[in-house]
């Protein structure tokens, strides 16, 4: 199985990308990324990373060495916080939707799986009090159905985990982007007090990779939603046995 990855520096594209490493079913792993990824590392027989400036284009040379690649895990993403409203909306539906654009033509007469890792809050069906962020992260899984609609034998999944806690995924923590002091207490409270927010990521890394890995039929059971390709942290965490 070979499968592509983006994001792999962030803390979820950490989480995945150890997954994958470590998952004998994955034989081959394609890094699409701005800069190098360390955690491949005496994993170069397996991960290779694809460097790749430009999220919106996709050339013949690219698409061809990832021909035989029947899976992606778009973990790719920034905070609405850290960049101005048009880049947001750039980074969070223009990228993947050209990416999944792209990766379904690899071989049209198969499945192809794109899970899009999403947030939770995020909703296609906004109201007046939805945030930025939810209205965006909701359009592009929007987007990603419409493409499935059009074209059946590309297969997404968009994926909404809550608080992505790396703390007891030890192997992940050299590497993943840093995070801030202030939130290993943020993530004891939503342990403790809100489980069903709460996003370890060892298992989300798990559940995404696998999901990728599938041939991506319409899911069910609870937290799914999106005629069964949306799974919200509640769904995600079931699939995963918490």
């Amino acid at each position: 199985m070979h499968l592509i990855l983006t994001g792999a520096t962030g803390l979820v594209g950490s989480a995945v990308l150890q997954n994958m490493l470590t998952m004998e079913s994955v034989t081959k792993i394609s890094i699409l990324s701005r800069r190098p990824v360390p955690m491949i590392a005496g994993h170069e027989d397996k991960a290779k990373v694809i460097i790749h400036k430009d999220f919106e284009s996709y050339p013949p040379e690219l698409l061809d060495q990832l021909k035989d690649a029947h899976g992606c895990v778009w973990a790719q993403g920034i905070s609405a916080m850290k960049v101005s409203k048009p880049e947001y909306i750039k980074i969070t539906i223009d990228y993947p939707l050209a990416a999944a654009t792209a990766f379904s033509t690899l071989h049209p007469t198969t499945p192809f799986t794109f899970v899009y890792v999403s947030g939770e809050g995020a909703t296609t069906a906004p109201g007046m009090l939805t945030s930025f962020f939810g209205k965006i992260k909701g359009q592009a899984e929007t987007t990603l159905l419409a493409l499935n609609a059009s074209n059946p034998n590309f297969r997404p999944y968009s994926v909404r985990p809550g608080g992505v806690d790396p703390r007891a995924h030890t192997e992940i923590l050299e590497f993943a982007a840093p995070y801030a002091a202030w939130q290993k207490p943020v993530w004891t409270g939503i342990k403790a007090l809100y489980p069903s927010l709460h996003a370890p990521s060892r298992e989300l890394g798990r559940v995404l990779t696998e999901l990728a890995a599938s041939k991506g039929e319409a899911l069910g059971g609870k937290g799914v939603e999106g005629e069964g390709r949306i799974v919200n942290n509640v769904g995600w965490r079931r699939m995963a046995g918490l």
